[in-house]
């Protein structure tokens, strides 16, 4: 597949989306940030669901994995995102998981779908959605 100009266009089907978000998942539960950060374009984007401390779009790469390092920092390190199943698409891919998490005396453990949006083998948007949103915004407060 080539672009307008020509250019080669690295396509990737649903199977090999579904597989790079697998790994991402298996990067982001064992604390491997750096892997993780790997499979983000630079100026991808992600919205983080509800209307507590930690929602809101994050802009960029950077944005992103600090987000992602909040959500540990917060948690003392036990927040855990347990696949349930990734349904890989040309457009969009979603991960449906178990978001788990325990702090001060609280715990989370909310069902959560991730849908992501891949380009060029790199994630570029993912945009979170809960059961009830209400659950991680107390968590996280």
């Amino acid at each position: 597949m080539t672009d307008e100009d020509g250019g080669v266009v690295f396509d990737m089907g649903a199977a090999e989306n579904a597989e790079l978000i697998r790994q991402g998942y298996e990067a982001f539960n064992s604390g491997d940030l750096a892997t993780l950060s790997e499979l983000f374009a630079e100026d991808a984007v992600w919205y983080a669901a509800g209307s507590g401390v930690l929602s809101g779009t994050k802009q960029g790469r950077d944005a992103i994995m600090a987000y992602f390092g909040e959500l540990g920092a917060r948690s003392q390190g036990s927040f855990q995102a347990s696949v349930r199943d990734i349904v890989g698409g040309e457009n969009h891919t979603v991960a449906i998981q178990q978001s788990r998490a325990e702090s001060n005396g609280k715990t989370l453990d909310v069902a959560t779908a991730i849908a992501y949006v891949l380009r060029d083998g790199k994630v570029v948007e993912g945009r979170e959605f809960f059961e009830d949103t209400a659950k991680p915004d107390e968590f996280w407060a």
